[in-house]
């Protein structure tokens, strides 16, 4: 039953993720490691020590490519086989599908703030100004660079303390949001239902 219940789990973190899910859910520690030790190294370096990302990008190509035609060419005289380096090629299948979904998110995101410009909800518009007032705290605390590092972490963290930890977090989150809607359900009788709104139905009407 539990390996039942993980197994959705695992396809629900899959769905959301796609492919790089094994990856953020540590099925191979290698390679999340690597990713992650990567990604730690590159902030290390540009943001703690403040060595310019751009210079950082060119000096590790330049590192690779002198290596690996170093090393191309000495095979010829150690009588060894060259360096084997993979051919990349994106599939035109995945690029279409990855900038459809991302025409996807980009209209329901931009529809999602028209319908709030527009003020047919202000709950959603409350939530919005508290999101958005939340990211500029924090981002007047850590710059871009950091931002995204941090981001990167919770991806490797938060997913698989998810996976094991499910129904706890789901319970707690349940409580949370009763919670949340009840303060709101009490804030919305005693300030929003007060606000004067113009007669929208009569000029309508009319």
């Amino acid at each position: 039953m539990v390996d039942k219940i993980r197994g959705q789990d695992e396809k629900r973190l899959h769905k959301v993720f796609g492919g790089a899910a094994d990856v953020f859910l540590w099925k191979d520690k290698k390679a999340s490691a690597g990713v992650l030790g990567g990604v730690t190294a590159i902030w290390i370096l540009s943001d703690v020590l403040e060595y310019n990302l751009i210079t950082l990008v060119s000096h590790g190509l330049i590192l690779a490519l002198a290596v690996s035609f170093l090393w191309s060419n000495a095979t010829t005289f150690i009588n060894k086989s060259p360096p084997h380096i993979p051919k990349v090629d994106i599939p035109e299948d995945l690029a279409l599908k990855l900038a459809s979904g991302l025409r996807i998110e980009i209209n329901q995101a931009v529809a999602f703030l028209r319908d709030i410009a527009l003020g047919r909800d202000l709950k959603k518009f409350l939530c919005v100004i508290a999101g958005l007032w939340v990211l500029s705290l924090v981002g007047s605390c850590c710059d871009f660079l950091t931002l995204l590092y941090i981001s990167v972490v919770l991806l490797f963290t938060v997913p698989v303390f998810y996976e094991n930890y499910e129904h706890q977090v789901d319970s707690s989150t349940e409580r949370a949001m009763a919670e949340l809607k009840k303060q709101f359900a009490v804030f919305d009788a005693k300030v929003l239902s007060k606000i004067p709104r113009g007669p929208l139905k009569d000029k309508k009407n009319t």
